[in-house]
């Protein structure tokens, strides 16, 4: 069983910073890939950000010069970094990651909860 649990969002005015967090645990061999997506009303979910072993880190075009993903592997553990933030920025954000937690065989994708990040004056 592995669960992947967000943290990090909240309330910010037009220009502001956040940092969303998210970690997984429970029975992991390894994590290929390690990403965040997020979801506003009335549109479809989105990828943000992605870090996976052997590619490069991929943005956005909206995010691109503002957000960063990074990690932290002996934790099970990455970041989004979000600076400049605008309204259009506001949605629910989503980690996501696809794990392996036998040695042998493919991965498989797991979500977070999701997490409210709102963009406001």
């Amino acid at each position: 069983q592995v669960e992947l649990v967000e943290s990090g969002g909240g309330l910010v005015q037009p220009g502001g910073s956040l940092r969303l967090s998210c970690a997984a645990s429970g029975s992991i061999y390894s994590i290929n890939a390690m990403a965040w997506y997020r979801q506003a009303p009335g549109k479809q979910r989105e990828l943000v950000a992605k870090i996976a072993v052997g590619v490069p880190t991929n943005y956005a075009d909206s995010v691109k010069g503002r957000f960063t993903i990074s990690t932290d592997n002996a934790k099970n553990t990455w970041y989004l970094q979000m600076n400049s933030l605008q309204p259009e920025d506001t949605a629910l954000y989503y980690c996501n990651a696809d794990i392996k937690i036998r040695s042998w065989g493919w991965g498989d994708e797991y979500w977070g909860q999701g997490t409210q990040v709102t963009v406001s004056s």
